[in-house]
């Protein structure tokens, strides 16, 4: 697997599918932080040229840095330097651009929750593939986008080669949150303090004072607060007010049980 990412993928981004472009976007996304920025930009934007003209280009010539500069200003749609997946999904053929309704369809990352709230019906972490039609119809039909049976049959293959990558026929949250624009997946926010099995449930345990098996919302902010204090990260209050709407759309009429939480804050869902 190892030598496999050495070597960049081709870039022929007239007949790109979907799935070359999930590729595309984690060969260029190093770090991971749901951006292609910086030096990981210089390094997409050469191979993009390498590409299209099947020659090497240099980075320091004048021409180069002229249409790296022209193409931020048609994919850099909020201008703030960097390139974040719904912003360079643009780049695909219309017909596999569904990966931008998810921003048409998702207005938040709390409405993405709701969703898949409904169809992670064991409270998994998981969406099992037979499942995975019915959310993605159910998104589609928020953003009143057409389609029909093939269009759905073929999105969630799709999706199910972009992520699916052990190929046991589910999908993790984290794994489908990528499709929504970064400042909205909030899942991004936790990927730095994620916790251990024994780590969560101490820490759950030390809030659920009664022990009934869930916590409510003033509860999950003094959770929240502590994690990030514990990881010396700065609290934002207009940014946790957020993340816990987002959370607490996964719970059950305000009561947020213990496996929901768990799908946010820790590594793996425990089986």
């Amino acid at each position: 697997m190892a030598n496999k990412l050495q070597q960049p993928p081709h870039l022929h981004l007239a007949e790109l599918s979907a799935t070359q472009f999930i590729d595309i976007w984690n060969h260029f996304d190093t770090d991971g932080n749901g951006y292609i920025e910086g030096k990981e930009l210089e390094n997409f934007f050469r191979e993009l040229e390498i590409s299209r003209k099947g020659a090497g280009v240099d980075p320091s010539n004048s021409t180069f840095k002229e249409k790296m500069k022209e193409f931020m200003q048609k994919f850099d749609k909020n201008a703030d330097g960097r390139i974040e997946m719904s912003e360079l999904a643009q780049i695909l053929p219309t017909e596999e651009n569904f990966l931008l309704c998810f921003r048409e369809f998702v207005g938040s990352s709390s409405e993405f929750m709701a969703a898949w709230r409904r169809y992670d019906t064991d409270r998994s972490g998981y969406i099992e593939a037979n499942e995975l039609k019915g959310f993605l119809s159910d998104l589609l039909k928020k953003a009143n986008r057409h389609y029909d049976d093939q269009k759905l049959h073929e999105y969630t293959q799709t999706i199910l080669k972009m992520f699916d990558l052990n190929g046991d026929g589910k999908l993790g949250l984290s794994e489908m949150a990528r499709l929504l624009p970064v400042q909205e997946n909030f899942l991004l926010k936790f990927q730095d303090i994620k916790l251990t099995s024994e780590q969560f449930n101490a820490i759950f345990t030390f809030y659920d004072k009664d022990g009934n098996g869930y916590i409510d919302e003033q509860e999950l902010d003094a959770l929240l607060r502590d994690l990030y204090e514990k990881n010396k990260k700065e609290v934002d209050t207009k940014n946790l007010t957020g993340y816990k709407k987002s959370i607490m759309a996964l719970s059950d009429g305000g009561k947020l049980y213990r496996s929901e939480l768990e799908i946010v804050l820790c590594r793996e869902p425990m089986l």
